[in-house]
């Protein structure tokens, strides 16, 4: 190959990423509470979370968390706004075959947190330190890992 044959070289980066959403209550279980948030799929990190409602308007304000990432694949469940609000440039894929890694940190939370437990004595009794406990459990032990990590 010559000198001045390859003068630039473009990568172009992209996350594949897996979505998901889990729900838990605070007070009593007609409040219920939900947890949205993506991992990287190679690496299993958490990439941004948002506690709401399972609401459109709470996956609006985390698609606005992520808007600055190169995501180019999102695999999610059938839950029908994700296919409402995703971005046209997003390839999104359904099924549960791909998003088994975000489903085990969804029973990992379970395990981890009491008051996620669905049949528990522990639960929260205001939204506030709810959304708290399950921010300072991901920044904590995924944030920064993709795997949980005691020695975080």
């Amino acid at each position: 190959m010559e000198r001045d044959t390859l003068s630039e070289l473009e990568v172009e980066i992209g996350y594949s990423t897996e979505w998901d959403e889990f729900w838990s209550y605070v007070g009593n279980k007609a409040n219920q509470r939900w947890t949205w948030y993506l991992i990287e799929k190679k690496s299993g990190i958490i990439i941004a979370w948002e506690n709401g409602r399972r609401k459109d308007s709470v996956l609006k304000e985390l698609l606005l968390k992520v808007a600055k990432f190169p995501i180019k694949i999102c695999y999610t469940d059938d839950w029908g706004a994700y296919q409402r609000l995703f971005p046209e440039e997003y390839l999104h894929l359904i099924g549960k075959d791909e998003t088994w890694r975000i489903e085990r940190k969804n029973l990992n939370f379970r395990q981890h947190i009491k008051r996620l437990a669905r049949r528990t004595i522990c639960f929260s009794k205001r939204e506030d330190i709810h959304d708290k406990v399950i921010s300072m459990y991901i920044e904590r032990y995924y944030f920064k890992h993709g795997k949980y990590s005691a020695s975080a």
